[in-house]
């Protein structure tokens, strides 16, 4: 098969990514091997490529928004059948075991292991997951657009979740990309009103289309107070930036999985009892929630299209905000 491998992390711009030529993987006990259509590229990837994150091994195939159909199952598996249409997320196992496990968060695994970080992902024509971990993929989509739902549509939908959202709220959201332009969408849906920040024009034009009620810069004043704010970009100097649009007793979520250093700041930003907490990661519940409410909105999901051999180009061109909306590697 065909995969783009990561053997020494780099710039994007020094094509890091190497195509190469390997055996397919075979599934065993509970393992499903998953003929890959489609895989998203995500902000995430970019970190594992240029080496922001920790790699736990090298190399590595990224990749983790996995849309594809099932080819062939291991011994024991029997809940997914061959054939069918199945998305992998980011969150590829946890031990079921630890603290945060027995708490009901799974996303805190103390042992956890992600796709394309921890496991070959789906840059690549085949990936095995286990059969617990892949979710089918609703109708009305087609596989690039469906991979927006399994990373940056989740973590947007979480980071929702975590602001507690409420009927005619206003909900800001600072940067605009993939996963924002799922998140605006159910935000809408929820009936909460959406600022959003971002210096793109075209981004500005894509969150109007969506439903926003308000577009402009982090320096513009929207002439009203947030109750919720969500920061998509990794940037720490737009916390202090946004907590200044928040009322009092408001939820500051920072959405990204990396973000620069935080700058110091007045206490009168956090005073008030705002609340300023990180998303990390999603649980299983979260998938199948954000996957129902795709199924039954439905989601306008705009993404651009690359071959697998441009993963490197697809990568650059997310780094320097040149895509509207989300991308994906078609095989």
């Amino acid at each position: 098969m065909r995969a783009m491998v990561l053997r020494k992390p780099g710039p994007i711009e020094s094509n890091p990514l190497e195509l190469v030529e390997i055996p397919p993987p075979k599934p065993k006990g509970h393992e499903v091997l998953i003929r890959v259509t489609a895989c998203g590229v995500c902000h995430t990837d970019l970190h594992i490529t240029e080496g922001d994150i920790e790699l736990p091994r090298l190399p590595i195939i990224p990749g983790h928004q996995i849309v594809g159909r099932v080819e062939a199952v291991g011994e024991a598996a029997w809940t997914i059948p061959v054939g069918e249409r199945v998305g992998l997320p980011w969150l590829y196992h946890v031990c079921g075991e630890c603290g945060p496990c027995l708490a009901d968060q799974e996303n805190l695994c103390d042992h956890g292991q992600f796709t394309g970080l921890h496991v070959h992902g789906g840059y690549a024509e085949y990936v095995l997951a286990h059969e617990d971990y892949v979710y089918p993929i609703p109708k009305g989509y087609g596989d690039a657009e469906a991979t927006s739902l399994l990373c940056g549509g989740v973590i947007g939908f979480r980071a929702l979740q975590l602001c507690s959202p409420k009927p005619n709220e206003r909900i800001g959201m600072v940067g605009f990309g993939n996963s924002a332009q799922v998140t605006v969408q159910i935000a809408r849906a929820m009936g909460c009103r959406v600022y959003v920040f971002t210096r793109s024009k075209a981004h500005r034009r894509l969150a109007t289309e969506l439903g926003a009620e308000w577009v402009g810069g982090i320096e513009n004043d929207p002439g009203v107070l947030l109750d919720k704010a969500i920061i998509f970009a990794p940037a720490g100097p737009l916390v202090p930036l946004s907590l200044r649009l928040l009322r009092k007793g408001g939820t500051l979520a920072l959405a990204g999985i990396t973000m620069s250093q935080i700058p110091a700041m007045p206490y009168s930003l956090l005073y008030g009892e705002r609340v300023v907490r990180s998303v990390a990661n999603s649980t299983r519940d979260d998938i199948k929630k954000l996957l129902f409410y795709a199924g039954d909105l439905p989601l306008k999901l705009r993404v651009t299209t690359f071959a697998l051999e441009l993963a490197n180009e697809a990568l650059r061109r997310m780094k320097h905000s040149e895509l509207e909306g989300g991308a994906a590697l078609v095989m």
